[in-house]
């Protein structure tokens, strides 16, 4: 794969944050995000919203992060380092993505590119993300997003659509821009009936199709994060949202060929394979 310009040694790089919680295992949240930022060359800051218990088997807790502690975050970084570029994975409650979405006007941020990944659960189901919060993700961060990344299992609790087929896949892209977004993802990993892993991008006119081979392996932890990360990096470089896309698709692709078992249960997707023979 094409992999992302890098910055000469001594000047400073493109920034991008990471709005999202830490995993304690490793595998996923601001630590899989970090790795992508690093591997592809951009400066990471992060804003913590919740701390996790969890190992590769699954997530026995979170700790939220106090709201003005998040809100802080944001400010402290963007009013002095500056960002390209920004993405969101878990947040955990209403009042933490109301808080993100109040501190993201405030600091006149509109203009930043920012990926929504709407994290719902852990892939284990674990929950990740309070019920009553689906409705702030709709109605306070979708319209502020650049584009959003549900995987189809996050689809339907956001939108109600089932999706089995193209069909209803389109459905589920043209019901996700309505939610505000300027562009929608829905990937189709979770798509099993379907050989390869079909992702379909809508702007509210054109679709984009994008797909590769279906990788059979259960170390699979964090690749949403990751597509996004790798995403949001490219759109801090400039990239348009279809290319941004593409190349977090082909990412997060080599991410999961070269994943490594870890734990009793579903060990990480690896960035790190491009320091590796």
């Amino acid at each position: 794969m094409n992999f992302l310009p890098l910055t000469p040694a001594g000047d400073t790089p493109l920034r991008v944050m990471t709005i999202a919680g830490s995993d304690s295992g490793g595998g996923a949240g601001i630590q899989a995000d970090m790795r992508t930022f690093a591997m592809l060359g951009l400066h990471g800051c992060v804003a913590v919203t919740a701390v996790t218990v969890q190992n590769s088997v699954g997530v026995k807790g979170f700790h939220e992060i106090p709201r003005d502690v998040i809100s802080g975050q944001i400010s402290a970084v963007t009013s002095d380092i500056g960002i390209q570029a920004a993405k969101t994975g878990m947040l955990a409650s209403s009042e933490i993505i109301t808080t993100i979405a109040e501190t993201w006007r405030a600091e006149g941020l509109e203009a930043v590119p920012l990926v929504v990944d709407p994290v719902c659960a852990s892939m284990h189901g674990d929950p990740l993300l309070h019920h009553s919060a689906l409705d702030a993700l709709r109605t306070e961060l979708f319209p502020l997003a650049t584009l959003v990344t549900p995987n189809l299992d996050e689809v339907r609790l956001l939108v109600g659509v089932e999706v089995v087929d193209e069909a209803s896949q389109r459905d589920a892209a043209r019901a996700l821009h309505a939610l505000g977004p300027r562009w929608a993802l829905v990937k189709g990993g979770h798509l099993r009936s379907s050989s390869a892993s079909p992702d379909l991008l809508f702007d509210g006119t054109e679709f984009h199709e994008f797909a590769a081979p279906r990788i059979d392996t259960g170390n699979d932890h964090g690749a949403g994060d990751t597509l996004a990360a790798a995403t949001a990096c490219a759109l801090a470089h400039g990239y348009s949202v279809p290319q941004a896309v593409e190349f977090g698709k082909a990412w997060v692709t080599e991410c999961i060929r070269a994943a490594y078992p870890l734990g009793h249960g579903h060990g990480p997707v690896n960035a790190l394979f491009r320091l590796q023979s």
